[in-house]
């Protein structure tokens, strides 16, 4: 190939590299704001789900906090976990009745477990709700079910522990059937977000 030949087609593939990028670049601009938008919005359903009682919710100060109990949280024995958001729950009048946590495993089997938990003013869980869930379908992604993820709703322990004996006790849940991995990434998730409450939050 002559050079001259060869400086034009690297010139066309610079121009066209060039032009994609910069397409990329708009594209990303433009939708950046409306996917943030959607996710927020999902967060905001997740957390009213699992905590009704809330009318507003109020997240000063909780990044610090977050930032601030993320190498004692992974001290804590719930296998690779953190803590995404959190923010105080308020009722129509402005007071507390609890926090809503956000909280990830990372020991999920098909990958990272993501929930939103409600936790009310006096430590008792009121539910929970997935954000991301990517299990084995049948399986894992059972968990999905209230069988399984309305078992934690009125639970007030400093840790839950996963049970395989049938009958879950006030601090345990019972394990999904072919499913144990997915159970105990979720449950960290949920004693993730226990324990940030109990011991990083004040009021």
């Amino acid at each position: 190939m002559k050079k001259g030949g060869f400086m034009k087609d690297a010139m066309i593939l610079f121009a066209i590299t060039l032009i994609a990028g910069f397409c990329l670049g708009g594209v990303y601009q433009i939708t950046k704001d409306p996917i943030a938008k959607a996710n927020e919005a999902a967060k905001i359903a997740a957390y009213q789900e699992v905590l009704p009682e809330a009318a507003n919710f109020d997240d000063t100060g909780m990044e610090e906090k977050i930032a601030a109990s993320a190498d004692e949280l992974m001290n804590q024995g719930y296998g690779n976990v953190y803590i995404d958001s959190a923010a105080a729950a308020l009722d129509a009048s402005g007071a507390n009745v609890g926090y809503v946590v956000s909280s990830t495993s990372k020991d999920g089997y098909g990958g990272e477990v993501k929930i939103s938990v409600g936790i009310d003013s006096e430590g008792t869980v009121t539910g929970i709700a997935f954000l991301s869930l990517s299990e084995t379908p049948g399986l894992g992604m059972n968990a999905q079910n209230d069988s399984f993820k309305g078992q934690f709703a009125g639970k007030n322990a400093e840790k839950l522990t996963v049970t395989k004996s049938g009958s879950a006790g006030e601090d345990e849940i019972q394990a999904m059937s072919g499913a144990t991995v997915t159970s105990e990434a979720v449950t960290n998730a949920v004693n993730a977000a226990i324990y940030f409450v109990r011991n990083c939050v004040t009021d």
